[in-house]
């Protein structure tokens, strides 16, 4: 009987001993994820991303590539509406694809390295590993890091990141704001260490051409994107000569179009128009065949605006060669909002710097008296203009434009 017991109670030892060695507490999962960091070559990833920002949640389909040692595609889809946007980082610099649109723009910036992505695998451990603070559990086949969260959108406070245990893929991810609400949600259904990628996926017009699939190509980006190799950006993404491009969207040394001015040029009462309200001149045909061929997409207004402005007037306008809308608010403090579809193809230098909107990427760019925010979004391309609204509200307003208003 003793010998059993004693059998026992060895048996339940080394099961203990056993069952103890098999679990990982938080420093040596931090020690093995520094060096996963370390050792990154590559990675291919596919989620879905949920942005909780605006009044209704906007789920988009995200993919990420990336080859060590700045090579990175992110490819952001709104499934409903089955367009896609895309950011690229090669040798050439940043630039930011609107397919729908054929346009690029396109940066000087050390992004992601100072801009932090939610669906960025380095953001993750980078995340993990500076977070002397983060709290830690074991949760089925997952680990969990409870840490800071460092993004552009101040209002981000915490997130929630799930990494598998087996190899530390991300699972899902989950960012809150300072009262705990989950603001931005990524779930990962995809994840690959080491693939090896086509020599197109990185190139700018590979990218452009196939809407987002890219397909193989022997020119250089800066032959495709038709610029100026001459011509250079400085840091932070501030222009050294004139904008290139092509069409009527034709931008100027300013970053704004040619024959489009600031808003307030716009002529949005059509003065010298008459009652159609848009902007040129009988002698200049572009604006005639524009008169001629009026407004035909849908306006979209944003569903939230700040505190102490309110809604003025909408107008159907010409800018930039480009038929549109121009929605105006006033009060405390005052802004514009000009959306369009430009037909034709740009490629230009961004006078701004990159800005994340959650669904799609903008820029954003202070003149004297005023800050233009600039993005595209269901095929429109829009500019936010203000002399009074912070960089925070610019943000938040983009993000709150849906396609439920009519014109």
């Amino acid at each position: 009987m003793r010998r059993i017991i004693w059998i026992t109670a060895i048996l339940m030892c080394f099961t203990i001993v056993a069952t103890a060695c098999g679990k990982k507490d938080a420093e040596s999962v931090v020690r093995e994820l520094n060096s996963v960091a370390n050792k990154l070559d590559s990675y291919q990833a596919k989620g879905t991303m949920t942005l909780n920002t605006s009044q209704q949640p906007l789920e988009y389909q995200v993919e990420v590539w990336y080859q060590k040692d700045h090579y990175y595609r992110i490819a952001l889809t709104n499934a409903k509406k089955d367009i896609t946007q895309i950011v690229l980082r090669n040798d050439d610099g940043v630039f930011v694809l609107t397919p729908r649109l054929n346009k690029v723009f396109r940066f000087q910036s050390d992004w992601p390295d100072n801009q932090g992505q939610v669906y960025l695998y380095q953001t993750l451990l980078s995340s993990i590993l500076l977070d002397e603070s983060r709290q830690f559990a074991a949760e089925n086949d997952s680990y969990v890091f409870d840490v800071m969260a460092n993004y552009q959108n101040g209002s981000l406070a915490r997130q929630k990141i799930w990494l598998n245990k087996d190899n530390f893929a991300p699972s899902k991810v989950e960012v809150s704001d300072t009262n705990a609400a989950v603001m931005v949600q990524v779930v990962f259904n995809e994840f690959k260490f080491d693939p090896k990628f086509e020599k197109s996926a990185f190139d700018t017009q590979a990218n452009l051409n196939a809407g987002g699939a890219p397909a193989p190509s022997n020119k250089t980006p800066n032959q495709e994107s038709a610029t100026d190799p001459g011509q250079t950006d400085t840091n932070n993404g501030q222009p050294t000569s004139s904008t290139e491009s092509t069409g009527s969207g034709a931008s100027g040394e300013n970053g704004t179009p040619d024959n489009a001015g600031t808003p307030e040029d716009s002529n949005p009462q059509g003065d010298a128009t008459g009652d159609k309200g848009v902007t040129g001149s009988e002698s200049d045909p572009e604006a005639e065949d524009t008169i001629a061929n009026p407004v035909d997409f849908e306006m979209m207004e944003p569903t939230w605006i700040p505190s102490g402005a309110s809604f003025k007037d909408a107008n159907e306008i010409v800018f930039g060669g480009n038929p549109g809308y121009m929605l105006r608010y006033q009060g405390d403090v005052n802004f514009t909002i000009i959306q369009t579809q430009p037909k034709d193809k740009e490629v230009l230098y961004s006078p701004g710097f990159m800005i994340d909107l959650g669904f799609t990427w903008g820029s954003l760019s202070d003149g004297e008296d005023q800050r233009t925010l600039t993005w595209t979004y269901e095929g429109s391309e829009f500019r936010l203009t203000s002399a009074d609204l912070t960089e925070e509200e610019m943000v938040a307003i983009a993000q709150s434009i849906d396609a439920s208003a009519t014109k």
